[in-house]
């Protein structure tokens, strides 16, 4: 199935398009207080209610802060975005609160976890969370990542659906046959993003009752292991095939072994309908990538470089063949590489590293072919030197910052350094610096009420506001914002936005 999809893909002059998908982030991170110990302050009661908000939720936790991006072609436009909602959620912190730069938690005692399982405030969640306690304990809802939405244009789809019309029935078996492959090839080969990436080596005092013995020294990535944020052993959904696939989640579901599919921790999540099996006769709208461990060593907790490499990367998996005959052997060692990487000495040589070059190898084989970009050529080659070199590796440079077998004082320090370069910049949004004083603050105010916000240049170049809520656009222009109150011209735009939830007094965190 799907021969020869890099050659229609360059018959076609498709690379340009693709390396143009749509790239959306979720930012998990948890909130600390002064102390370094999870905030015991209630989310922050400037944002709006978390029934809707598209841009600042919540999870397992109320000390954990989500700041989504919406999908955006271009890793630029993500990441901007991303900087101007957590420039946002920096600003609308309330007391001494900080953000934790780590993906495994802060040290946690007994009165930690407590105060975690006694205070949540999304009541449509309450049932689904407290089922989360008792099946997999409190520390494993505090792991923190990113999450990465990825998505292939649809004109993409449509050009290379047309040199496949035998193979297919329909438009929409193409996609998911195109999706599904790009999962099953990322399963087997996530092992290599676990290898670049991960930045979880150890787990601080209170995460573990009795820590494993594989974790006696550090590892690359506790988060993408079986210790990590996974579902049990005996309760994996393969990715043998679409149908089997599916079949197999909703027979978890139907069983009572899952909660529902939120509760599916798989490398990869199909995404884009409410039901497993809608994705047959609908198809799949995009993919979840669930690989990625916060990085400290970038602001906003996201490497650059990586998610250039993912849009090369991604074109590699979706153009590799994966031969029927033996898919579930392939798919099975991917998982176990996985976790052999995930639980590697950051500082040794990866035991895969001839695979990683072969992999390399065929990707420059490809970029080649295709005219990769600038930044997708230096993604490549950066990242091929951190392969032979793993002391380049996010989780070996973490160790240097360990002292006494903790990341405590490092992660306070640069949570810290977080805070003073967000709440101290010259701009109140630096990413919009062209932008007054008022109109800066009104699309601050949006932001934090939920209200999404896009600008946009008209004919003549001039600067144009859209603000929307509830299917309801409003555009406004640079001079309609001056010498106004922000949330009282949000609320004449929009008449039906809900007040600001009721602050709640957990009292002073410790």
């Amino acid at each position: 199935m799907l021969d020869n999809l890099l050659a229609v893909i360059h018959e076609e002059n498709l690379s340009e398009q693709l390396y143009h998908s749509l790239v959306g982030l979720e930012v998990e991170e948890q909130r600390i207080d002064q102390h370094g110990r999870l905030s015991r302050r209630p989310h922050p009661s400037k944002f709006g209610s978390r029934t809707f908000h598209p841009y600042f939720q919540t999870d397992f936790s109320e000390s954990q802060l989500e700041v989504i991006t919406d999908p955006n072609p271009n890793i630029g436009g993500t990441l901007d975005q991303l900087d101007t909602l957590q420039t946002v959620a920096y600003r609308t912190l309330e007391g001494n609160d900080r953000i934790w730069p780590l993906s495994m938690p802060p040290v946690m005692d007994d009165s930690d976890l407590q105060f975690i399982a006694d205070h949540f405030d999304r009541p449509a969640m309450k049932p689904y969370r407290e089922y989360l306690v008792k099946k997999y304990g409190l520390q494993h809802g505090c792991v923190t990542g990113v999450h990465v939405n990825y998505s292939i244009p649809d004109p993409v789809i449509h050009r290379l659906f047309s040199h496949y019309t035998d193979e297919f029935e329909s438009l929409v078996a193409f996609k998911n046959a195109l999706y599904f492959r790009i999962a099953q090839n990322f399963v087997r080969y996530q092992w290599l993003l676990t290898y670049l990436f991960g930045a979880s080596p150890i787990a601080e005092k209170g995460f573990f009752e009795t820590t494993p013995p594989e974790l006696a020294d550090p590892v690359r990535s506790i988060r993408n292991s079986r210790f990590g944020f996974v579902n049990r052993p005996e309760e994996q959904v393969t990715y043998a095939s679409l149908p089997d696939h599916l079949a197999q989640l909703q027979r978890m579901i139907d069983a009572g072994t899952y909660f529902s599919a939120h509760e599916f921790y798989g490398p990869v999540r199909l995404k884009g309908r409410a039901n497993a099996q809608d994705f047959l006769t609908g198809g799949i709208q995009y993919l979840e990538l669930r690989d990625f461990d916060n990085t400290s060593f970038t602001p906003n907790g996201v490497s650059r470089h990586a998610l250039y490499f993912l849009k090369i990367f991604m074109i590699y998996l979706m153009t590799q063949p994966l031969p029927a005959a033996n898919v579930l052997e392939l798919l099975a060692t991917g998982r176990q590489r996985n976790q052999a990487v995930a639980l590697e000495h950051p500082l040794e040589t990866t035991q895969f590293q001839a695979n990683g070059q072969r992999i390399f190898r065929e990707m420059r084989a490809m970029a080649d072919q295709l005219q990769a970009h600038n930044e997708q050529w230096g993604a490549i080659e950066d990242l091929e030197e951190v392969l032979m070199h793993p002391e380049l590796t996010p989780a070996a440079k973490l160790l240097t910052h360990v002292k006494q077998g903790s990341l405590m004082a490092y992660g306070q320090r640069v949570a810290r350094e977080w805070y003073h370069k967000r709440i101290t910049a010259d701009q109140l949004l630096p990413q919009m610096p062209r932008l007054g004083e008022d109109t800066q603050r009104l699309i601050m105010v949006a932001l934090q009420l939920g209200v999404k916000f896009y600008q946009v240049r008209d004919e003549d170049g001039e600067d144009m506001f859209m603000f929307t809520f509830d299917g309801i656009t409003q555009v406004l222009q640079e001079r309609d914002t001056v010498g106004k109150e922000p949330e009282a011209l949000l609320r004449q735009l929009f008449p039906d936005l809900p007040e600001r939830p009721t602050p709640l007094n957990y009292g002073q965190s410790k």
